[in-house]
């Protein structure tokens, strides 16, 4: 019994974790000394600044002379929980400045700096980012708190899902378990290498494998965004429900409770288009209601038109009527209107001047008559033109009544001063007056 206690625990202390280096230790230190500080800038909302002190990490350094070997960035040395936490914090911040107004992003970060960033996350490149600069450029190495959280920012701000699909069935199709590298390389690199690498197809064999309940948590909500959002987003319905049915990841509750969701998804998508067409049925029929509602509105504004403009005519005509205009005076019926006319005032003067007054008289009784229903009807006619004049003026341009309102209130504050009422009448006194004068000599002149 005594060897087999000893061969056991040299083998113990054969396969036991090598002490980290002290290079390790302060380079560890490092980095969570640095992501505290991020994290601390990003919490105040001094975004620019966290950006600044997170990039060192998750970028290798430059290369300063042309012989100098090239390094990693320095996240790729942390451990697992440290690698995570500062790539989630990275996207985090990158997140929140995507969301800022365009003016305070160009504000803080600068025109050029912020179309970068903007364009580094719609387009996809921050995914390759990572892959690139933290995991070796191997895909399904991506640890899944880190693909969870690329998929949302992607989700969130990416113009199409057609590149986030892509990226997550391949990180899907290389993540498969397979047993562990026990090289020598293994030790050295604190990131094991997998022997699976990304299938050349377009759907992703289904990870089956999961090491710990935080992985297979991973796993299901890496699952959900995947044909839940991100396979919906593109429209691929039929795929989502057959990728859900046939997970072995997923047990029978979960599963059911994914075909639910996704059934409730549909339905409130068959809504949603039904509610859109609707919409668009309504903003329809509202056009061709107001474009009917113009046409009668042109055709009754056209009818009063015509209407007015028959009246006009209707009235013209009449007045032309009363005064005779509209009969002809041929030549011969002058002639012998004046001959006749000679001939009775020729027998006018034999009788004598009673007959003459008398036929005066007698002419004035019959032709005098109509003579004032003519003027009367005339006047009339003139009035109501010009109240329908009036009337139309006001109602295609009522500025016209705002005008001779304001120049009948211009005359009646005129007149309210005391000097102008005295200068007025002086005026019209001695016009009347000239007028008196004048109607005066015209009388003496007529009666002489």
């Amino acid at each position: 019994m005594a060897p087999n206690s000893s061969i056991s625990s040299s083998l113990s202390s054969v396969i036991s974790p090598l002490p980290p280096r002290p290079s390790q230790l302060s380079s560890s230190s490092h980095i969570t000394k640095t992501y505290r500080q991020a994290s601390q800038l990003f919490l105040t909302r001094r975004l620019p600044e966290a950006l600044s002190t997170i990039l060192p990490l998750v970028s290798p350094p430059p290369l300063d002379q042309p012989n100098q070997q090239y390094e990693p960035a320095p996240v790729i040395k942390a451990s697992k929980s440290s690698r995570v936490k500062v790539w989630s914090l990275y996207l985090t911040i990158l997140n929140a400045i995507l969301e800022l107004d365009s003016d305070e992003g160009k504000a803080a970060f600068g025109t050029q700096d912020w179309r970068a960033l903007c364009t580094k996350v719609r387009e996809g490149e921050v995914w390759e980012e990572v892959v690139r600069n933290g995991y070796h450029g191997v895909e399904g190495d991506v640890d899944a708190d880190v693909v969870i959280n690329l998929a949302t920012i992607l989700l969130a701000h990416a113009k199409s899902q057609t590149l986030n699909q892509k990226r997550l069935e391949n990180w899907l199709a290389a993540s498969r378990s397979s047993p562990p590298n026990l090289t020598s390389d293994h030790f050295s690199d604190p990131i094991p290498r997998r022997y699976s690498s990304p299938a050349s197809g377009k759907r992703p064999p289904i990870a089956s494998g999961t090491d710990t309940p935080h992985d297979l948590n991973s796993r299901i909500k890496i699952l959900e965004l995947y044909t839940l959002h991100v396979l919906l987003r593109n429209n691929e319905w039929d795929y989502a429900k057959e990728f859900i049915s046939v997970s072995p990841i997923l047990d029978e509750e979960r599963r059911e409770a994914f075909l639910q969701a996704l059934q409730s998804l549909s339905d409130e998508a068959k809504r949603e288009e039904e509610l859109r067409r609707e919409r668009e049925e309504k903003i329809k029929k509202d056009i061709e209601e107001a474009r009917r509602l113009r046409r009668e509105n042109e055709e009754r504004e056209r009818r009063r038109m015509e209407e007015e403009r028959s009246k006009r005519e209707e009235g013209e005509r009449v007045k032309t009527e009363d005064f005779g205009v509209s009969r002809p005076v041929s030549p011969v019926s002058v002639a012998s209107s004046g001959s006749s006319g000679g001939g009775i005032l020729k027998k006018g003067k034999k009788i004598g001047g009673g007959t003459k007054a008398g036929g005066e008289r007698r002419v004035s009784a019959s032709g005098g008559k109509p003579v004032v229903k003519g003027r009367v009807g005339m006047v009339l006619m003139n009035l109501r033109g010009l109240v329908e004049s009036i009337a139309v003026a006001f109602k295609t341009n009522p500025y016209v009544l705002y005008r001779m309102l304001a120049f009948i209130v211009g005359l009646v504050l005129l007149f309210a001063k005391k000097k102008v009422r005295e200068r007025v009448v002086k005026v019209l006194g001695d016009s009347w007056g000239k007028v008196k004068g004048t109607v005066g000599m015209g009388t003496k002149v007529s009666y002489i």
